[in-house]
């Protein structure tokens, strides 16, 4: 399955999911569904950042493999996976477990094709 089918998948059956990209393992967009082209790569940079700076503050310096940032006009949530990593923006008040569950599927049906 390529990006562009997973993020697809994604939003479907996440109907709570407004936008998503996806975030190759040297930083760089993948793919993304519901992103405008020029915001894209912004929000892919973003949410990698995120995921490596937020280690820092960790007292083991562990990687970060999850966050979720409640905003006013909704949520953004990010997943980091072995070689990609994830983030959505998503309507207010949803349930992050389910919002979580959907992002590592995805990530998952990536990498069981690669």
């Amino acid at each position: 399955m390529d990006a562009a089918a997973a993020l697809a998948d994604l939003v479907e059956i996440s109907p709570q999911i407004e936008v998503a990209a996806l975030v190759a393992g040297d930083g760089e967009l993948a793919g993304s569904v519901g992103v405008p082209e020029t915001r894209a790569a912004v929000l892919a940079r973003a949410a990698r950042e995120l995921l490596d700076g937020s280690a820092a503050f960790r007292s083991d310096q562990g990687r970060v493999t999850q966050l979720h940032a409640e905003l006013a006009g909704g949520d953004v949530f990010a997943v980091a996976g072995k070689e990609q990593a994830i983030v959505a923006v998503a309507r207010e008040r949803v349930a992050p477990g389910l919002v979580f569950y959907d992002l590592k599927r995805c990530l998952a049906a990536l990498a069981d094709d690669a």
